[in-house]
């Protein structure tokens, strides 16, 4: 196995460090108090093309894989975007790989080339108020009518919603108790989100305010049939092709937000001198620090496996969970760490690591929970009853 970095890695990881040197510490501080899309910089990712690395050359993209795709999303997190500069590209790695995968060549022409440009912008919708985690038990439903579909329903935690022209959206087509199996009956679409008809109301929440997280009531939003994504009744089978590389891409964010908080702590342990000498002379300020950065390696090192086994068309279930469950808390570890290192000054926005912190918040907790994952290991991997 060779750990050596290829050119071509590293030539990403310093295109996206110079592109991201536009947009300082000062510029997600004033994005993190007053909000706003990240417009500029979201413009700035689509100039590079970096918004189609994983979409194929002909409509438009690199064509490369969820490698490359993670070796960008960790450097613009650690570069001191965070989740907010990640956050702001993040549904255009992942998001639209079932319509790779299974739209036609029609839809993929259509839909991806605006995408790639930053013409357009989609969000994802899967996550309900009563489902949660539970997908097989979603409410919203397309019924079938006349030259396509209205959909009904509500869905929460839809991020980018605010600013998003498009959505993927998963329904019901079959009601859950016809269906042989429970995942069967499901329909995705890749919709227009058309106001009319979705009502996106903004939810305030911690941290990562430049890029929204919404609740939406849909209320016969209006569909056509050459907007479903492959066959009906098999959107579920279609979005599992998404959910592995967006646990790999969280996992490679997380390697990236824990390092920027360990380099701030890092660099404040030097400067800061109390009693005469600075504060990381002392073991008890260095030996959390160090075992941080342990941990962060040991996280990217699994994340690499898993895009590595997703890129060579291996199973990589365990692995993608596994690299989401370990970077999540070792980035929150360290992001604690870094402002529990500032002493009071780490509770002070200028510092940035209070930020971090309440961004490390989101990965510890979606897109799936620490316990779902160790649950999935548990029947997967070690054979056990499956408990949910």
């Amino acid at each position: 196995m060779d750990f050596q970095p290829d050119d071509q890695h590293r030539n990403i990881q310093d295109a996206v460090r110079a592109l991201c040197a536009r947009f300082d510490a000062r510029y997600w501080l004033d994005k993190d108090r007053h909000g706003g899309f990240p417009l500029d910089f979201h413009r700035a990712m689509a100039d590079a093309g970096w918004l189609g690395v994983c979409i194929p050359q002909v409509y438009g993209g690199s064509g490369l894989g969820i490698t490359e795709a993670s070796i960008l999303m960790q450097t613009i997190a650690e570069s001191g975007a965070g989740l907010s500069g990640a956050s702001a590209i993040h549904m255009n790695i992942f998001g639209l790989q079932p319509v790779v995968m299974f739209g036609s060549e029609e839809q993929k022409a259509r839909f991806l080339p605006p995408l790639v440009r930053g013409e357009q912008k989609a969000c994802f919708g899967v996550t309900e108020p009563d489902a949660g985690l539970d997908t097989t038990h979603l409410k919203t439903r397309a019924e079938r009518v006349k030259g396509g579909y209205r959909l009904y329903g509500r869905k929460i935690w839809i991020s980018t919603a605010q600013v998003a022209d498009r959505i993927l959206i998963l329904t019901r087509t079959t009601p859950i108790e016809q269906c042989s199996k429970p995942t069967l009956g499901m329909t995705l679409f890749y919709a227009p989100l058309d106001r009319r008809h979705v009502d996106v109301r903004e939810i305030d929440k911690m941290g990562r305010k430049c890029v929204d997280s919404n609740e939406l009531a849909i209320d016969g939003l209006p569909v056509a049939e050459e907007d479903r994504i492959g066959e009906e009744g098999r959107g579920f089978e279609y979005i599992l092709h998404g959910l592995n590389p967006e646990r790999i891409l969280i996992a490679s964010e997380a390697v990236g937000l824990g390092r920027a908080a360990l380099q701030r702590a890092a660099d404040y342990a030097r400067e800061r001198v109390v009693f005469d000498r600075p504060i990381g002379q002392n073991q008890a300020i260095q030996h959390p620090l160090a075992e941080s950065w342990v941990e962060l390696e040991a996280a990217e090192l699994l994340a690499r496996r898993a895009a590595w086994k997703y890129d060579r068309g291996q199973p990589c279930g365990p692995d993608a969970n596994a690299a989401k469950f370990h970077a999540a808390e070792a980035g929150f570890r360290a992001c604690t760490r870094a402002v529990a290192t500032h002493g009071g000054m780490g509770y002070a926005r200028e510092y940035h690591v209070e930020r971090y912190l309440r961004e490390m918040m989101i990965l510890k907790i979606a897109p799936v929970s620490p316990q779902l994952i160790l649950s999935h290991i548990a029947e997967k991997v070690l054979g056990l009853p499956k408990s949910y």
